[in-house]
């Protein structure tokens, strides 16, 4: 692996405050390292696309810098910049042939030899064959594979994908996916890559920069953050999250001790994965996924191992889905909790109306600030009702 940091990107207090008022992003610091695939996810508005237009030069910065290695690129034309970048509509030559859409870069560069170039990039995208077609004779999966060929063939030190698979149906784009994060690992160069799909963030990206509001709102590898997710936004981005208000009654060893407000129950949770106050009487707002719960009917609590997490509920409705039944419960408190079961040995009990203990093991369960998110909320509000 190479220690040289040429690919490095490094946004230093980078902000985007339009004519109108309107701030895009707020100011930032990011570093995206050498060789890595980067995702920016979030939803529309959040400002991960402004933040790419700013690494490519499409949109000047009102505040920071961009470094791209040692080099400060914040002031350089996009043209100027070792960067290249591939949007959602491919923007393929339609009277060209695939050779030639690959080459257009090599050729506008005044290189004369380009065939071994182009073919070698060709080969890369697996799309040899098709050299003599036109791009409207290719699918919308191959032809966004020409699109990262022609990119990529002039060795920028970045690439930027502005949501490439938008356009691609499910199917498609889950192929594309896996082909986009081989391409990277060969070619190991660095990759920044914005979307609202955040299956497709955390099946190509190394690192994930979940972006709310114009911030990054928490940073990390995939796994990371949908296991150890630091705000509800980040969780319910992420996936789907259940939420169990909890008040802390003590501590045991490296785990506290909760009861859930408004129903019976002891939980588990272990300190490490709490990020909310942990002295006795704080309110912690419990999470856990749907599919880390387990299901049992009330006949049968007695045989549920000791040491879970369990809260008992109400069937309110249940949807086969193939692989597996989503539940949805209602608990003691009237709060809503969702549960995915595989279904490998049904219980036919277990349909709305039935009695039933949800439990889990504690070690799946992460802790956050109540008081905090709450307040999260309120800030929100207020910015959209701004806007």
């Amino acid at each position: 692996m190479t220690t040289d940091n040429g690919g490095d990107v490094r946004l230093s207090g980078i902000s985007k405050t339009y004519d109108n008022g309107f701030t895009a992003v707020r100011p930032l610091d990011l570093t995206v390292p050498q060789g890595s695939f980067f995702a920016l996810l979030g939803a529309s508005g959040c400002g991960k696309t402004t933040t790419l237009r700013m690494i490519a030069g499409l949109e000047e910065p009102t505040t920071g810098t961009v470094h791209l290695g040692d080099q400060d690129v914040t002031s350089l034309p996009p043209y100027k910049r070792p960067v290249n970048t591939v949007f959602q509509s491919y923007a393929l030559f339609p009277h060209l042939d695939i050779f030639e859409n690959v080459a257009f870069g090599l050729r506008r560069r005044g290189i004369k030899s380009v065939k071994k170039q182009v073919e070698e990039m060709l080969d890369l995208v697996q799309l040899g064959e098709h050299k003599r077609k036109k791009p409207h004779q290719l699918s919308g999966g191959q032809q966004q594979r020409v699109a990262v060929a022609r990119a990529l063939i002039n060795h920028p030190k970045v690439l930027l994908l502005d949501e490439p698979l938008g356009a691609l149906d499910l199917k498609l784009r889950r192929q594309m996916q896996l082909e986009l994060k081989r391409i990277q690992t060969e070619v190991g160069i660095t990759f920044v890559h914005v979307t609202h799909d955040q299956e497709e963030a955390m099946t190509m990206a190394d690192t994930v920069a979940v972006m709310n509001q114009g911030r990054v709102e928490q940073l990390g590898a995939p796994t990371d953050l949908y296991e150890n997710p630091g705000s509800t936004f980040v969780a319910n981005f992420l996936g789907t999250s259940n939420f169990i208000e909890a008040e802390v009654t003590g501590s045991a060893g490296d785990d506290l001790t909760l009861r859930p407000v408004g129903a019976d129950g002891k939980l588990t949770l272990p300190t490490a994965r709490c990020s909310a106050p942990t002295t006795a009487g704080g309110r912690v707002l419990l999470g856990v996924r749907p599919e880390k719960i387990s299901l049992a009917h009330a006949d049968d609590a007695t045989a549920i191992p000791d040491g879970r997490n369990r809260l008992t509920g109400r069937i309110a409705d249940s949807s086969f889905i193939g692989v597996s039944t989503q539940y949805v419960i209602e608990g003691q408190a009237g709060e809503t909790l969702e549960v995915y079961a595989q279904n490998i040995e049904r219980d036919s009990r277990l349909a709305p109306g039935a009695e039933v203990v949800l439990h889990w093991n504690p070690a799946h369960t992460f802790g956050l600030d109540a008081a905090q998110d709450a307040a999260a909320g309120v800030e929100k509000v207020s910015e959209d009702a701004a806007a």
